[in-house]
């Protein structure tokens, strides 16, 4: 991209395939239920479940949202 091209307005444009919303929620839900299904032990999928929602809570809320408060603050 060129400085005469502006930025998409989506961060998700500049995203590969596997880092795309969809890609990161499955994921998100598969790591804890292969975790259960292998262990069935709660005391293992709590952590992998935290760690989940941490990581949905940063690429699918405040990185989009930064993201587009940095698009703002250049187009003004």
């Amino acid at each position: 991209m060129t400085d005469s091209t502006p930025p998409p307005d989506s961060l998700w444009q500049l995203k590969p395939w596997w880092c795309q919303p969809w890609s990161i929620v499955l994921t998100g839900i598969a790591m804890p239920a292969a975790v259960w299904l292998l262990t069935h032990r709660l005391w293992l999928v709590t952590p992998v479940f935290l760690f989940v929602m941490v990581w949905w809570f940063l690429f699918l809320y405040l990185v989009p949202k930064q993201y587009r408060e940095d698009l703002l603050s250049k187009k003004s």
